[in-house]
């Protein structure tokens, strides 16, 4: 038996119509259901302001929201319903929402959990606006396996280190966690739009952007684009944990953009890697506990956001990171793929071409800036939330304390990346280097990891000037390795904060 007569479901960073927490309950409990997404302004003005007016985020989202208000309507049509289809619009979110859920005359609003700071913010004012209102709001798990304080250790306490919260996640886990919300067997409820609000999601231009890329890229949008790419994972998902180490190599799944955004359902990916973990797949074991990772960051994020600001570790805040015109001078070289270490800068160029980056690789360019340059973990940080597709907080933030050893379960401070062992280790034939750095193309393997080792005939024949065609390294890593051990030294010795 429906509890309201009209619902409104918001989505926001679940745009798939299928297994979906949020949306399943709002069509299962309300007669009548219209969905809406809001490009929030709040969001997109601080991306202008910025400089950031070709956003390949902010494309994917709308090429996304093509596909959704299409299925929304197709699940209507097998009901029977016309009309239905998705309301998309513009402003912040937390002056829209609640003004369209009042225009419509909903008794409730349905929205699935987003536990960053700003959304929270956010949430909270749209939650008082519509109770003033006399709107309920429901609000679902969807992004993760367990979330919050789900799964906690035996004192209670949020976990801190991953291997125990892993065992602790696997001894968790039912096959309830994992089924998916049918969504499709209640969808009669969809609502048919008011003709004002039944218009196609806006142009990329119309919100103050300009198209980028993203159509080159191997990244297909939406539902389909997400299944497409699962489905061409699991035909390689037993060789996951090898291949997933070569950037040269079709290793990794490629989903995260699509697990950021929801247009793939965590239940989907989990249920599938879980059960072939229990086969002693071992590439699918590799690739559950990555997802377990995903957890384990969102539930650091949830528990402890201070991380958003600070160290997890707050011994590592009195660490001090080199700072002023040379510093950023430096970082604008890591930037821009200019230190003179082959890996570290055709790493660089691929994040800057694509919106992506190998994960082997986001940990070697995190090293390096800051291990080998001494600049602070948020410089990079801030610079891969504004260029990476797959952008999201609590596993960009947790990944970058990771490599500066300032958050939970971080690598020792005193293990520092060697770039060039990196990059014979895991791009022996210099593929990836000669794809992203073509001048160095012509430079033998053995030296094409460190050119600056590369005699003069060696390099005439490859048409390399160092210092002109490509630079020389900007750091000697072994002398910079030395100056990290004594810049962590506070840490180990506390006296001497």
């Amino acid at each position: 038996m429906n509890h309201f007569d009209k619902g409104l479901m918001w989505f926001r960073r679940d745009l798939r119509a299928q297994d979906n927490a949020a949306l399943y309950h709002a069509l299962k409990t309300c007669r009548q259901v219209w969905c809406v997404f809001v490009f929030d302004d709040d969001i997109l003005d601080d991306l202008r302001q910025r400089g950031l007016v070709a956003d390949r985020r902010v494309e994917f989202i709308r090429e996304s929201l093509v596909e959704l208000d299409e299925r929304l309507r197709a699940l209507a049509q097998e009901h029977g319903v016309a009309g239905a289809g998705l309301i998309v619009l513009q402003g912040a979110a937390r002056q829209v929402l609640p003004a369209l859920a009042q225009q419509l005359g909903v008794q409730a609003v349905f929205a699935n959990h987003d536990d960053e700071p700003a959304a929270l913010a956010r949430d909270a004012r749209v939650f008082g606006d519509l109770a003033h209102a006399g709107i309920l709001m429901h609000s679902h798990k969807d992004h993760v396996v367990f979330e919050r304080r789900e799964v906690l250790t035996q004192a209670g306490h949020a976990f801190g280190v991953f291997t125990p919260y892993k065992n602790a996640w696997l001894k968790a886990l039912t096959p309830f966690h994992l089924k998916a919300y049918p969504v499709a067997r209640y969808a009669g409820a969809l609502a048919a739009r008011p003709q004002e609000l039944a218009r196609p999601a806006p142009a990329l231009a119309d919100l103050g952007f300009q198209s980028t890329n993203l159509a080159q890229l191997a990244l297909p949008t939406g539902e389909s684009g997400a299944q497409a790419l699962f489905e061409d994972f699991v035909e390689r998902i037993d060789r996951y944990d090898e291949a997933r180490n070569f950037p040269a190599v079709k290793g990794p799944s490629y989903l995260s953009a699509h697990l950021r955004f929801g247009t793939l359902s965590i239940r989907q990916a989990a249920s599938l890697a879980y059960q072939m973990h229990l086969q002693g797949i071992t590439g699918a074991s590799t690739w559950l506990s990555e997802l377990v990772w995903r957890d384990f960051y969102h539930q650091i994020l949830a528990n402890h956001p201070h991380v958003v600001d600070k160290a997890f570790k707050s011994e590592y805040d009195a660490v001090r990171f080199e700072h002023g015109k040379h510093a950023r001078e430096q970082f604008a070289a890591w930037c821009e793929g200019r230190t003179g270490y082959p890996l570290v800068d055709a790493a660089m160029a691929q994040i800057n071409q694509t919106g992506y980056m190998h994960n082997r690789l986001r940990m070697v360019v995190a090293s390096f800036l800051v291990k080998d340059l001494g600049i602070h973990w948020q410089w990079g940080e801030r610079y891969f939330a504004d260029h990476l597709i797959d952008f999201d907080l609590a596993a960009n933030n947790g990944g970058w304390q990771w490599a500066s050893s300032s958050g939970c379960d971080a690598q020792p401070w005193f293990r520092i990346f060697n770039p060039v062992t990196q990059s014979e280790k895991f791009d022996p034939q210099g593929k990836f280097i000669r794809r992203y750095l073509p001048q160095l193309a012509g430079l033998p393997d053995q030296a094409i990891h460190a050119p600056w080792t590369a005699n003069e005939i060696e390099l005439a024949a490859a048409g390399v000037t160092l210092g002109k065609d490509y630079p020389l390294p900007m750091v000697d890593h072994a002398v910079a390795r030395e100056k990290t051990l004594q810049r962590y030294a506070v840490v180990k010795n506390p006296g001497k904060l």
